[in-house]
């Protein structure tokens, strides 16, 4: 049996890992990423390892995915076979090379041909060890009879080395010295002589790690006296071994890849304007927000992209109320108000989760911290009993934490985002004038949001909304399934007052009885006043700091004291809205005097810093009123994240600067400038500010243009729902059968026909950027190219 774990790569840049499975052979992770991804890359990798105590981790296999394929897999689960790790499945990254042939006349007056081999620089080289590798190059000539080889230099600590060096061999036997202008190259040398330049990493006192190789034949030279070109490396053999290759087993990847080539802003003013007039559009479902929803083949797709929009702009609280009273007229029976899964209810689900990640980790995140960081057992099926459960212990436990959960819960108004509450209040008018005789049904269309779809799941999957790390082990998602469980129905029966509880189970019904008292009906029924009233709350004392992120990275000492060496060490990050603080270890936390703390208000500026400066990678640098701060992460998408978040909370600080240095003060001058003076203006302009919102960080354009995809995918979606509104107009009579049409929701097809001209037109004018810039993407990338370099010939 082994202890796996899987890590997610860029390349060989390792970005996520998942937590471990202990004694399993068949390992089941469940474990959701979302990232941007900050740079470009060749390959997504996936690498499985056996956790070793003693020792080093042994890798057992990877799936690597090129960037190329990625779209080919996305959206589809798959079983992907685990290959062998060694330094051929490794090879990746590119060389640039010049060839030239040139003609030499000897002392004695004889004629050699002499082939001038420039190796200029290599890009993309993989990591060792996570590590940046110390690259050199060995550059052979080789033909049927002979195999001349020499060797570039070390260059240390770098994917992308530049050697710039020159090799020269001699390619034919000297003849006599002729007058003829042209090369007289020998045919049949020049077709068996290639030049190999193989990569390797200086392994200093171990074994030299191979990187990759290319070949290139000499007859290049034939119609040309000069051949430069980018070539991409390849591993010996192309990477085939022997049929018969171990079974290491299989890995089940669901992947959902997107990449967009965002136009500039203008182009996208009139698809927008389109669609931020849905609101306003009578009735709402001839709006072209509700007809994207209805011609997309999952409405999930439709659903983010329109909600971060009409959220940008303060349009979702009137889209939604319009569509969830849409849902309403549908819906008979009052105690299934809102539990279908329609567009209303995804978009409210969305909208809670962009803008209430914060209301949620305030809320739950100690507590679900203690819970899945204790071994209390919660068991209270009998049949899932363990031997030596006593279930009365386990009852109680059960009860504390669902007690402290729901307290914090119907205490937590006043966190609630302003947004929420506007679209619950709305929610509970429509409701109560949809069925006026039933005086619960404006706290069950609240609650079915707000402990259905938000605190039950959150509480069901912490990981899910980052407030935990991982996935929970077993036997703590069994104890988050049993509290969500009984939150969910504390919510639901408290607002509407029901004498039995809805338990399937007759050991949930036994235990919700202890539960079944008059100020838990009270406390529901406040707290959903609360957070669906529109009157201004206002704090009874200061405000608690959010919580927005933490981490491990290194920083570079200070160099507080005289005798302190300014070497990088291991610190704790943590950040809130208030301040960014580091120290040794989580644990020394309570240690006032081992905490550093830079106050929010201070940071001046959060930017990138050159790899050049410290020869390290992902570096970035916090400016504050004191000395800069330099910070390495972990890898290039943890960087990306903690930048982001500094700038957006740091965004309306005063005094922020326009200027800064890219790279280090080191040994009295800055390394960019050459600059003396620590405290001089900055030589490079800051990256343009992000929105001041800490919570809603939105590209509109890149929304805009998503919505522009689904619109050309589901094309010929829309033209049948153009014609379906074209037969409702004509033919008013009774539908003898079903139709194409009969799936779509058409109230007024006058309408719905004129906002689809309207999308048609506004998605024609948008093909024609679109069509130009592909045609351009195609053509300027010369093959040969750094960006379309040539896949060399192999072994």
């Amino acid at each position: 049996m082994r202890d796996c774990f899987c890590t997610i790569n860029l390349d060989q840049e390792e970005v996520y890992r998942t937590q471990v499975v202990e004694k399993s052979l068949s390992p089941f992770f469940s474990e959701e990423f979302y990232f941007e991804i900050p740079r470009t890359f060749q390959y997504l990798s996936f690498y499985v390892y056996d956790k070793n105590v003693l020792q080093r981790d042994l890798r057992i296999g990877k799936v690597a995915i090129k960037k190329e394929d990625l779209c080919n897999h996305s959206g589809k689960e798959t079983w992907f076979s685990l290959q062998p790790v060694d330094s051929n499945s490794e090879v990746q990254g590119k060389v640039h090379l010049e060839l030239k042939l040139n003609e030499l006349i000897t002392e004695n007056g004889t004629v050699c041909q002499q082939l001038v081999v420039h190796i200029k620089a290599c890009h993309g080289l993989p990591l060792i060890n996570g590590q940046s590798c110390d690259p050199y190059a060995t550059v052979s000539l080789v033909g049927p009879s002979r195999n001349d080889q020499k060797k570039t230099k070390v260059k240390k600590k770098t994917s992308n080395p530049q050697f710039n060096e020159i090799f020269y061999f001699e390619v034919t036997r000297s003849s006599s010295y002729t007058r003829k202008s042209q090369f007289q190259v020998e045919e049949e040398d020049i077709e068996k002589l290639e030049i190999r330049i193989d990569l390797w990493n200086n392994g200093n006192l171990v074994q030299d790690v191979f990187l990759g190789e290319i070949k290139v034949p000499v007859n290049v030279l034939r119609t040309d006296s000069s051949h430069q070109a980018w070539y991409l490396l390849q591993p010996r053999d192309n990477g085939n071994k022997s049929s018969k290759t171990d079974d290491l087993g299989s890995l089940r990847l669901n992947i959902c890849y997107t990449e967009d080539y965002v136009l500039p802003s203008e182009y996208y003013g009139p698809l927008k304007t389109l669609l931020l007039k849905s609101p306003d559009v009578q009735p709402i479902s001839a709006s072209a927000a509700y007809i994207l929803s209805e011609i997309c083949r999952d409405k999930n797709d439709a659903v983010l992209p329109l909600v971060r929009l009409l959220l940008h702009h303060d349009k979702l609280v009137p889209f939604a109320t319009a569509v969830a009273e849409l849902d309403l007229k549908d819906t008979q029976d009052a105690n299934t108000i809102f539990r279908g899964n329609s567009l209303a209810t995804r978009c409210l689900d969305e909208m809670m989760k962009i803008v209430g990640g914060h209301y949620l980790k305030v809320t739950l995140k100690p507590i679900l911290d203690e819970i899945c960081d204790s071994s209390k057992s919660c068991e209270i099926d009998p049949i899932k009993l363990k031997e030596g459960d006593n279930v009365e212990n386990n009852k109680e436990n059960l009860r504390y934490y669902v007690d402290k959960l729901f307290n914090t819960i119907v205490k937590s108004s006043m966190s609630c985002p302003t947004l929420m509450c506007d679209i619950f209040y709305s929610l509970r008018q429509m409701a109560t004038q949809r069925f006026p005789n039933d005086p619960h049904v404006q706290y069950s269309a609240v609650s079915s949001f707000v402990f259905l779809r938000f605190f039950a799941v959150a509480v069901v999957s912490p990981h899910t909304f980052h407030l935990r790390p991982h996935h929970p082990d077993a036997q703590t998602i069994r104890t988050l399934t049993l509290i969500s469980k009984t939150i969910q129905t504390l919510g639901t029966w408290g607002s509407l007052s029901k004498s039995k509880s809805s338990f399937k189970e007759t050991f949930m019904c036994e235990f919700f009885k202890m539960f079944q008292e008059e100020g838990y009906i009270i406390a529901v029924k406040k707290f959903l006043d609360e957070i669906s009233s529109t009157e201004t709350k206002e704090s009874s004392g200061t405000s608690e700091p959010v919580h927005l992120k933490e981490g491990e990275m290194y920083k570079r000492a200070q160099g507080r004291t005289r005798i302190g060496k300014k070497n990088f060490k291991k610190r704790w990050f943590c950040l809130t809205s208030r301040e960014l603080t580091y120290h040794k270890q989580p644990e020394f936390i309570e240690r006032k005097d081992a905490i550093y703390t830079i106050p929010v208000k201070n940071i001046l500026a959060v930017e990138k810093l050159e790899e050049s400066s410290f020869n390290k990678k992902n570096m970035f640098q916090v400016i504050h009123t004191e000395k800069p701060l330099y910070v390495q992460a972990n890898n290039c998408v943890e960087a990306n994240e903690w930048i982001d978040v500094l700038c957006r909370v740091s965004r309306c600080n005063q005094n922020r600067l326009s200027f800064y240095h890219p790279s280090a003060y080191i040994n009295g001058n800055w390394l960019c400038c050459q600059e003396t003076s620590e405290n001089t203006l900055g030589c490079k302009p800051c990256t343009a500010g992000v929105p001041a919102d800490i919570q809603i960080d939105i590209d509109e354009d890149r929304e805009t243009e998503r919505i522009y995809s689904l619109f050309t995918l589901s094309l010929l979606k829309l033209q049948k729902m153009e014609e379906a509104c074209g037969t409702i107009a004509v033919y008013q009579g009774p539908q003898k059968e079903p139709d194409d049409y009969s799936n779509f929701v058409i109230e007024d097809s006058v309408t719905t026909f004129k906002t689809i001209q309207q999308i048609k037109s506004v998605i024609e004018k948008l093909d024609e950027p679109h069509e130009k810039y592909r045609k351009k993407r195609s053509s300027s990338a010369k093959y040969g190219s750094k960006e379309n370099p040539i896949v060399g010939k192999t072994s």
